[in-house]
């Protein structure tokens, strides 16, 4: 039957096209300024500018005041409805985050699905979902903030 993977579900209305979110939700640097807060920096592969289809970035961050390091890679990409990263190496067993962002009115409904196990097996699994979920549901929240308010005030400057 496999190891059951908590699944995270975020969906966020922005006020800016989808190609807009699509390339943000790309971008090295607003990865970055939107992740201040864990002090994550990209030290390998892509490390400024957008990365596309087949590449990686290697971060760096902080997290429970834990050092890590985890290599994603760029595996599907639509433009400029959907992409997915993986992680290739760090610190959960299975990582996966599909993005895609449907037309919605004016603007954009950006929609988060991500997949991760924790390795360790069974304290793992209890790790994910009495902590890590949260966790990381509260982590991609902000992101989603930080972008939207980015694309809306790019909006409003523009139009």
């Amino acid at each position: 039957m496999g190891d059951p993977r908590p699944v995270i579900r975020l969906e966020t209305r922005i006020d800016a096209p989808p190609a807009a979110c699509f390339s943000l939700s790309l971008s090295v640097d607003a990865h970055v300024a939107s992740m201040s807060g864990s002090r994550e920096r990209a030290v390998a592969g892509v490390m400024s500018g957008e990365i596309g289809a087949g590449e990686t970035v290697t971060w760096r961050a902080a997290h429970f005041g834990v050092p890590w390091r985890m290599t994603s890679k760029i595996t599907e990409y639509e433009t400029p409805y959907r992409f997915v990263d993986e992680q290739v190496s760090g610190p959960f067993a299975h990582w996966r985050h599909e993005h895609r962002f449907e037309p919605d009115g004016r603007g954009t409904l950006m929609l988060d699905l991500v997949e991760f196990a924790s390795p360790c097996g069974p304290i793992g699994r209890i790790a994910d979902r009495l902590v890590l979920e949260r966790y990381l549901t509260e982590l991609l929240k902000r992101r989603n903030r930080w972008l939207a308010s980015e694309l809306e005030a790019g909006s409003k400057t523009e139009g």
